[in-house]
């Protein structure tokens, strides 16, 4: 869902990451606990309202990396590879390379991070114990356990994918009817009715504040259902696309389109290029062999002044580290294959020669016609 940011270090070999919306979310989390620590004990100093503000708010941030890591954990310790962690404006996502073979599986996957919250709310509760009500300490645990416990508990409760809950329930499902793609439809059209219910309620709080809260929160539960709706969505989609893909091979998939250019053409030419074709990758040409591969992010990796002085050949990448795949690999493997190394295309090679490109753009194509040639045959049945 959420990938990349700004890496601020590795967990159990996880690379963590900030997105750059999570800088908005932490100043706002910092400002509001500083504003109400002012206002319930004025007996703090300025210093002491803001440092304790700060440390909270990195806390329940840390709180989010350990549900996070829960999670990894369960899913490493079925050899499932988990690509990072990435801190964001609605909290985080732990970033698997491919969903658990079993219904078991995810069930544990998912319920360790509720559980782990919970774990978290009762340490801050017991740390609190330690400490009168108006010392920081007791300030700060007592609102981290709270928080804690309040978001294991939403998570857990709402059946809606990809809440925690809606795994949990996907992973019922799952394990009764024996059907991945059923499962996740059901636990994605959860989410989406709860995405519409957090919306409504959000926009009643805005309208009517008075009566049901401030009208921030109304705009932030909105916010929050307007996230689980495009999630739950794109999950029916990624469902729907494996259904489709079953049994097909890259050479089905693939389009025979090669997008070629020559390696003397200058960053600023390939610039318009690209901005004229929409295509991300290219493959560069000499004497009509290939000698390597172009994209958006080796052009952006350039600074924008020298574009015009440098020639392609410059900044290309060599054809040995061009990710390929086999006319004969089945699709759904190259899906997986893409998705576990964030890559939009991939060349096709055959005896040693290009002889097509899958792209995001061409599996779409082919979900979206194979979908429509089952609707006419249902229709016309």
């Amino acid at each position: 869902m959420v990938a990349g940011g700004v890496k601020i270090g590795k967990v159990l070999g996880i690379p963590i990451y900030l997105h750059s919306s999570w800088f908005l979310i932490f100043a706002l989390i910092t400002y509001s606990l500083g504003t109400q620590f002012g206002l319930s004990y004025a007996h703090w100093t300025r210093e002491q309202v803001w440092s304790v503000a700060l440390v909270t708010s990195a806390l329940f941030f840390g709180s989010v990396v350990f549900h996070e890591l829960s999670h990894s954990v369960v899913a490493m310790r079925y050899r499932i590879p988990v690509a990072s962690i990435t801190l964001f404006f609605f909290g985080g996502v732990a970033r698997i390379t491919r969903e658990p073979d079993r219904a078991g599986q995810e069930f544990q996957i998912a319920f360790a991070g509720p559980l782990s919250s919970y774990l978290l709310s009762g340490g801050f509760w017991l740390l609190s114990l330690t400490s009168s009500d108006g010392n920081m300490i007791y300030v700060l645990a007592t609102w981290l356990s709270r928080i804690n416990f309040f978001l294991a508990t939403f998570n857990l409760l709402l059946p809606g994918f990809p809440l925690d809950g809606g795994r949990i329930l996907r992973s019922i499902v799952w394990g009764i009817t024996k059907d991945y793609a059923r499962s996740t439809r059901i636990a994605a059209r959860g989410g989406q009715a709860v995405a519409y219910g957090m919306m409504a309620l959000g926009a009643s709080m805005a309208v009517w504040p008075s009566r049901s809260g401030g009208w921030l929160d109304g705009l932030w539960f909105m916010f929050i259902g307007w996230f689980l709706l495009t999630v739950a969505r794109q999950s029916y989609a990624q469902v729907t696309a494996r259904g489709v893909l079953e049994g097909l091979r890259v050479a089905d998939i693939m389009t025979m389109e090669l997008p070629t250019i020559g390696r003397d053409l200058s960053l600023e030419e390939y610039a318009l290029e690209v901005g004229r074709t929409g295509r991300r990758m290219h493959l560069v040409v000499a004497d009509g062999q290939l000698v390597g591969y172009m994209t958006v992010d080796a052009l952006q990796a350039i600074p924008r002044e020298e574009w015009s002085m440098m020639a392609v050949q410059g900044a290309m990448m060599p054809r040995d580290h061009l990710q390929w795949a086999a006319p004969e690999e089945p699709a759904l493997d190259l899906l997986e294959r893409m998705r576990r190394n964030n890559v939009e295309q991939m060349a096709v090679i055959t005896g040693g020669n290009v002889v097509g490109m899958v792209t995001r753009d061409s599996i779409s194509r082919v979900v979206q016609m194979r979908n429509d040639l089952r609707h006419l045959s249902s229709t016309s049945s």
